[in-house]
């Protein structure tokens, strides 16, 4: 017993060693990068679009030759190209609203703070272990790739990642119909996490699922009522045209498969697949239906870049916390981290088999005991037997008291 502790103690230690280095470069070439060039960032763009809105309305905020004339009053340098351009959400720009009211190196790292308490409030809800484990997770969280990328960019999946960690804490909590509101953040950068909702729903959580309808639709319909029927069709021209960019592909099935239309459907088909995961998953915990829902939503996601890939952190957390995984299970989800860490060099095919070894894997966990409705139902008689006893014992024990009191104190 000593022995394998300290052999653990060992393997945390270096892990958490190798965290720190890692992290503390990653924080080190982010003061770099900002230094080198200011405005090379996604901020830039939320910000130009909240001062669109604010001076020219917010229909005006997909219009590309306003938001270069608002790059050029902003001294960026930066020329409008195929990804250099508003394509977010309106939520997005009213997020950096505030923020326009301050100079704009005070607003970057004032907005980099909140994404850094985002990341620290995703792991305190989703993080697995305990003590000095805990910490190297959130250490190696920011010595991550995705991670520290998406706050090099000022990228609000950060804030997704933390909507859908805090549905997952409110849910276990009991509190489903506020797990279904916390979702509302979705709306910020929808293609990360759009299967959680219909997996709410697969999964019999109708109030959550309720809840997050009603965040997301109220939201959405702000959205649009804000921009006008103009506003929305130059929306959609923008995302079709995103969508056609190769780079905005590359870490999807589609440079893979060649034809899109067969892309998209080997997409749906992930999708639906792991919506019968969350389906099959519905009486265990919410873990079981949180993780098959990120994870295949990213695989199923249309277009992707390094720094969305803080999901599949999120989806590992989560996976990391389930009671009675494999043992082994670790050494998969390691794999799978080191694969989104070196996509830089061996590229994103490791990632996406990856990702389908994981549903593959989930399927195989579903199958067993009877997909886990034997074992649930077993729970629930030996938990009903439980309270039976427990009331025969109160009736015992109430006679008891009841002669107790008849015979007088001692």
């Amino acid at each position: 017993m000593g022995g394998s502790r300290r052999w653990r103690n060992l393997g945390i230690a270096a892990g958490a060693t190798t965290a720190v280095l890692f992290a503390g470069f990653d924080l080190y070439q982010w003061v770099v990068a900002y230094a080198s060039d200011h405005f090379h960032n996604d901020f830039t763009f939320y910000y130009a679009a909240a001062v669109i809105g604010t001076s020219h309305g917010w229909s005006s905020i997909y219009d590309l030759a306003l938001q270069q004339a608002e790059l050029n009053a902003m001294g960026s340098g930066i020329g409008i190209a195929q990804l250099a351009r508003y394509i977010s959400p309106p939520p997005v720009a009213w997020l950096a609203l505030p923020f326009t009211l301050l100079p704009y190196p005070v607003a970057y790292w004032l907005w980099s703070v909140l994404l850094l308490i985002a990341l620290a409030g995703t792991w305190y809800l989703a993080a697995p272990g305990a003590g000095r484990l805990r910490l190297v997770h959130l250490v190696a969280a920011l010595a991550w790739l995705p991670v520290i990328y998406a706050l090099q960019l000022g990228q609000p999946g950060i804030f997704v990642a933390l909507s859908v960690a805090g549905s997952y804490a409110l849910l276990r909590s009991g509190r489903n119909f506020a797990a279904g509101l916390a979702l509302c953040a979705v709306v910020l950068k929808p293609q990360l996490a759009f299967l959680v909702p219909p997996a709410l729903l697969v999964s019999g959580r109708y109030r959550a699922f309720a809840g997050a309808a009603v965040a997301i639709g109220v939201v959405a319909v702000a959205s649009a009522l804000s921009v006008g029927f103009g506003g929305i069709a130059t929306y959609q021209e923008r995302l079709s045209f995103a969508a056609s960019v190769p780079v905005n592909r590359e870490l999807t099935l589609a440079p893979y498969i060649g034809d899109l239309t067969v892309t998209r459907v080997l997409q749906g088909a992930i999708a639906l697949w792991a919506l019968a995961l969350a389906y099959r998953f519905r009486k265990r915990s919410p873990e079981w239906m949180f993780v098959p829902a990120i994870l295949g939503g990213v695989a199923a996601s249309p277009y992707l870049h390094i720094d969305d890939l803080v999901m599949l952190g999120l989806a590992a957390w989560l996976y990391l916390r389930i009671a009675g995984r494999p043992q082994w299970s670790w050494a998969f989800v390691l794999a799978l981290v080191v694969a989104v860490e070196g996509i830089t060099i061996w590229g994103p095919l490791p990632l996406i088999a990856g990702e389908v070894a994981a549903l593959v894997l989930l399927s195989v966990a579903a199958l067993k005991h009877h997909d886990g409705d034997a074992e649930h139902h077993g729970a629930e008689r030996e938990h009903d037997a439980g309270l039976k006893r427990d009331r025969e014992r109160v009736s015992v024990d109430g006679q008891r008291e009841s002669l107790d009191q008849r015979a007088g104190p001692a």
